[in-house]
Parts: structure tokens; C-alpha cells; sequence
């Protein structure tokens, strides 16, 4: 007879370890405490609600900047300045205090209103050799598109020369909703575009539509044609350009730098927030298979949220957090190393996601005191954070 422990410390203890072999232990309650808007189940134990984690490295959070004027891209240069896009469609280069030192301009016009405008920026793997910048914009027009453009910087770094559109996504909407549009490049040099669904009821459903290129993660290179092995080359009907389908608004893309994946986050509707890994030619099911539920609290057309050939999220929300970037940190905290930082703008905190075996094995709120709409987020060449608000200040997050 057992005297030392009950019978339930046992369980409890024998679940942890197995949890903890399985790369699933959890450490606290999980950090959302609100009631969800629906009464879905998840796919799999840890999908939603993980464990929460805390950071035990003292760090430092600095305001360096409160000049910036709608930042939405962040990256950081070869000598590691800051180059930020603005909505209304300019460029800065921020020394790493803070300090504006340059702005760009040169850039094509753009449907500044609601979600559109300059958007984000990413520069050439040879930019130090052929300075060209790469972002994606709100292309006005007779209704709005994604589209994507480049440019070489002049070398006073105040305008763009040369500038090209070499990708648009179709169709056009008149509407100013849920571009998606982050940048990422392969290890090859070239692009993945995440082009969000359009947000309207008549438009959304071509997400699921090969023929479309809205609701989308494309693969281009640098001259805008399809990357040779797209899933999609050779089906009738199908964009070339097309690597995966059904999204709705994607404004978080990174590639793990460990394992090589790239990663996705978006906004659900009310409730249902999706991190996904991308495979090519996946079905990531939106708007038929979706965790969330309409603004007006209706089902998303028959409310499913499993079906056959479809792509579970690897971890959702609900209530949202409204994922505006993402990140895989590589700075100098140990503990965050390799760890997915999510900015969430009605959330109005960063949200940190432990990666094990390719599932979220705990969840840290942080900077919830500062009240922001995190828009963009990357670690720089000093191994800091840098990460800029909707309301136009620049914040570094240091090791102390």
C-alpha cells in the first residue's frame, strides 16, 4: 500500500513526466482567462490554451522612438540600422537608439485606407552588393490589390531608382480590408507573399479558388514569375505561383531558422487566430474550416472546423489576440532562443510561443502594462528586440 502519495498525485505526477519526454510540459495555467465565443473543441490536446511559461531573464524595455508615422514593415540592414515602412508611403532608416536618419521616398502611389497602404519591406539576400529593396503595397487602381514591388537605394539612401511592380495578386476588390503581405525569402533568394482574402463575404471565398491568387501564400522570384516546383504548375486552372491556399489575413510569415519551416499566423474572425506550418500545396481550409465565428456570432458558413484534406492550425485563439508579426527570435536570451514572438494588436501584448517538435509547448504574455498595437517585430544584429507600434513608437527590448 502506497502512504507517502495519493493515488491522484501519482497520475498527476506520472502525466507530467510523460508530458515533459513528449515535449508538452506545461508550467502554469494557461495565460487567456476569457470565456471563448464558441463551444468548439480542439483537434488535439495543446492546439489552444497551452500552458503558460515565464521568463526568468532580467530584460530591459525602452521606448528609443515616437516619430515613426504608421510603421508595418521592420528590417534590419547588414550594418544593423532599422528600415521601417510607413502606411502613407515612405520609408525610414533608424540608427538603433532610435535616431531617424534617413527618409526614402520614390515608391508608387498607394490606396492609403483602412488596412492598405506601404506595407512590408524586406531587402535582397545580395543587398550589399545590389542594394535592392523588396515590399509589398495597396496598388490603387479600378478597385485594390496586393502588389509587389522593388528598387535599388540610391546611395545617399533617400530614394528608390529603377522601381519595378513585379507581382499582383488577383482579383481587384474596391475594398480596404485584409491584404495579408508579409515578405520572407527562401534560402534559394526567393519570395513567399502572404496575400490576405480581401475580407469581404462576396470576395472571400476565393480563397479556396486555385484560379485567384487572394487568401494565399505565393512563391515568386525576384522578377515576380513562379518558382520552379510550385505544387501548382501544370494544374489546369491553377495560378503557377500558388504554394498554399485558404487564408484569410496573414500578417505574420517567418521561416524557423533551426528547422527550415516556414510559418504562418492570421487573424481569424471572432475567435479562431491560426499559427500554421506551411506545406506546399496545403489546404489551410478558410473560410469552410475555420475555429472562429462571425462578428454577428453565426457559424462560418456550416461552423466546421475539421475536414478531410484540409490543414489543422498548429495552435489557435479564441478570443483573438489579432496577430499583427511574427518572428523567430535569435537574439541573446537563452531561454527565447528559436522561440515564435507574435505581435497581437487588439491582444495588445507580445505573445511568446515555445516551439517543440513543431507544436506550441507554452505561452508568455508579454509587455501587456504598455497598452500597444504591436504592427512589426525583429531581433536585431545586436541581439536585441525591435518592435514598433501602431501609435508610432519604436521599443527595444535588451538583456540587462
Amino acid at each position: 500500500m502506497i502512504r507517502s502519495k495519493t493515488f491522484k498525485q501519482i497520475i498527476t505526477g506520472t502525466t507530467l513526466l510523460m508530458l515533459a519526454v513528449n515535449g508538452m510540459a506545461q508550467t502554469g495555467d494557461p495565460v487567456e482567462t476569457k470565456k471563448a465565443n464558441s463551444n468548439y473543441k480542439p483537434a488535439f490536446a495543446g492546439q489552444t490554451r497551452i500552458g503558460s511559461v515565464k521568463t526568468k531573464t532580467p530584460y530591459s524595455v525602452t521606448v528609443i522612438s515616437t516619430e515613426l508615422k504608421g510603421p508595418w514593415g521592420l528590417h534590419v540592414l547588414p550594418d544593423g540600422r532599422l528600415l521601417i515602412s510607413s502606411k502613407p508611403g515612405t520609408m525610414q532608416i533608424l540608427t538603433t537608439d532610435g535616431k531617424i536618419v534617413k527618409t526614402i521616398t520614390g515608391f508608387p502611389p498607394v490606396q492609403y485606407a483602412g488596412q492598405g497602404g506601404l506595407l512590408d519591406v524586406n531587402i535582397d539576400p545580395k543587398f550589399t552588393t545590389n542594394r535592392m529593396v523588396y515590399w509589398t503595397f495597396a496598388e490603387p487602381g479600378d478597385g485594390a490589390t496586393l502588389a509587389v514591388a522593388k528598387g535599388k537605394l540610391s546611395a545617399d539612401e533617400t530614394q528608390l531608382e529603377n522601381v519595378k511592380v513585379i507581382w499582383e495578386a488577383s482579383p481587384r476588390y474596391k475594398g480596404e480590408g485584409q491584404f495579408g503581405s508579409r515578405l520572407v525569402f527562401d534560402k534559394q533568394g526567393n519570395l513567399f507573399v502572404s496575400s490576405g482574402d480581401r475580407q469581404a463575404n462576396n470576395i472571400r471565398v476565393k480563397a479556396q479558388d486555385l484560379s485567384t491568387t487572394t487568401g494565399k501564400i505565393i512563391h515568386i522570384t525576384t522578377d515576380g514569375k513562379p518558382v520552379a516546383g510550385n505544387p501548382f504548375i501544370g494544374k489546369k486552372g491553377a495560378k503557377p505561383e500558388i504554394y498554399a491556399y485558404g487564408f484569410r489575413n496573414q500578417d505574420g510569415l517567418a521561416i524557423n531558422p533551426v528547422t527550415g519551416g516556414l510559418w504562418e499566423v492570421e487573424f481569424g474572425p471572432r475567435g479562431g487566430d491560426e499559427v500554421n506550418l506551411i506545406k506546399p500545396g496545403g489546404n489551410y481550409g478558410w473560410p469552410f474550416v475555420t475555429y472562429g465565428i462571425e462578428y454577428s456570432g453565426d457559424k462560418v458558413y456550416d461552423g466546421i472546423q475539421q475536414k478531410k484534406g484540409t490543414i489543422q492550425p498548429v495552435y489557435y485563439w479564441d478570443p483573438v489576440i489579432s496577430p499583427g508579426c511574427m518572428m523567430f527570435y535569435t537574439g541573446n536570451i537563452t531561454e527565447w532562443k528559436n522561440n515564435m514572438f507574435i505581435g497581437g494588436l487588439s491582444g495588445q501584448h507580445i505573445a511568446r510561443l515555445m516551439i517543440k517538435n513543431n507544436k506550441v509547448v507554452g505561452e508568455e504574455r508579454l509587455l501587456e502594462d504598455k497598452n500597444e498595437r504591436w504592427r512589426c517585430i525583429a531581433t536585431g544584429k545586436d541581439g536585441e528586440i525591435y518592435a514598433a507600434t501602431d501609435a508610432g513608437k519604436l521599443y527595444k527590448i535588451a538583456k540587462q
